[in-house]
């Protein structure tokens, strides 16, 4: 799963960091698994209806709050009216110890307190247009995690859908955070690499894209 040559990570904009072949091969088939038991419910993976009457082509299920366009809830009322599964607390450790790795900082993972995960998963026709992560009320770091096939990601500016912008290939395993100054910026996935994932991860084809926020709802 990890690349002959090593990638070295990089800092696409400030407050932003990729740090490729983070998460171990075990790891990702633990993820692989656990993504596979959130889907099933108790509300299930689906594609998300925007209001203004289109469906994403990604399909996602969230753990801790529930999200639709564009707010948090703790019951699915677009889906089933279930109240959406809780978010483990393994999965926070897992967000403390990204943080730290890629900030360089133990103490900024120490203070990172995720409480809700949006596990997106991608066919190789899913796209994700360019938009801000802002219906959180806190502006703690994003931390994404990437299992499965390659992607083209890409970063943009915090004031428009255009340029400037820097597209990163994210390969499985690999992390990016995104905070600070670049805690709004745009950001979306034009394209994804049939056929670059490992079987090996659990999954046999598509994308996962797991990403942690703090909403501040308390």
């Amino acid at each position: 799963m990890n690349a002959l040559i090593p990638r070295p990570r990089t800092r696409p904009a400030p407050g932003a960091v990729h740090v490729p072949d983070w998460l171990p091969a075990q790891e990702q088939r633990d993820l692989v698994r656990a993504c596979r038991a959130w889907a099933t419910g108790p509300v299930p993976i689906r594609h998300t209806r925007l209001p203004r009457g289109g469906v994403m082509s990604v399909r996602t299920v969230c753990l801790g709050w529930h999200w639709q366009p564009y707010r948090y809830s703790r019951t699915a009322d677009d889906v089933n009216g279930g109240r959406v599964a809780p978010f483990p607390d393994w999965l926070g450790d897992l967000g403390r110890r990204a943080l730290a790795d890629a900030y360089g900082d133990p103490g900024a993972g120490e203070a990172y307190a995720p409480d809700t995960a949006l596990v997106n998963f991608y066919d190789e026709r899913a796209r994700m247009g360019m938009h801000q992560d802002k219906d959180e009320r806190a502006d703690d770091p994003v931390v994404s995690l990437s299992v499965g096939d390659t992607c083209v990601f890409r970063f943009g500016n915090t004031e428009n859908r255009g340029k400037p912008y820097t597209d990163v290939e994210l390969a499985s395993g690999d992390l990016f955070v995104f905070g600070g100054p670049s805690r709004f910026a745009y950001h979306g996935v034009p394209r994804t690499l049939p056929g670059t994932g490992d079987p090996a991860t659990g999954l046999a084809a598509g994308r996962l894209n797991v990403t942690l926020r703090v909403t501040g709802l308390g």
